[in-house]
């Protein structure tokens, strides 16, 4: 069974920047779909972006690209959340989230398999 694992999540200051990761045990990540989320308190869930299990194509949701990149490294079976200029509002927990093996589910999903998240908070 896929289990995720992420892991990065700290405290940062404003302007700063944080690389998450997202690990997978008894599963080759590299065939699977796997995305990124994230929730804030008092908030809903809310996708981030997405990297495809056939070709590592990526998708970011609107205002999301630019500041956040998703990317795979499958020797580590590892896939990474790179996160930019972060301000208070990025201040939430983290998922990644995978389904597969060879799944189309980036970008619209559904997502089988989430992790536990990883807290994230921004501030001076």
């Amino acid at each position: 069974q896929v289990q995720l694992v992420e892991s990065g999540g700290t405290l940062v200051q404003p302007g700063g920047s944080l690389r998450l990761s997202c690990a997978a045990s008894e599963v080759t990540l590299d065939y699977y779909a796997v995305a990124w989320f994230r929730q804030a308190p008092g908030k809903g869930r809310e996708g981030i972006a997405c990297i495809t299990s056939r070709d590592d194509s990526t998708y970011y949701s609107e205002n999301m690209e630019g500041r956040f990149t998703i990317s795979r490294d499958a020797a580590k079976n590892t896939v990474y959340l790179q996160m930019n200029s972060l301000s208070p509002e990025d201040t939430a927990v983290y998922y990644c989230a995978a389904d597969g093996p060879l799944s189309d589910s980036c970008p619209s999903g559904p997502y089988e398999t989430w992790g536990q998240g990883t807290q994230v908070i921004v501030s001076s």
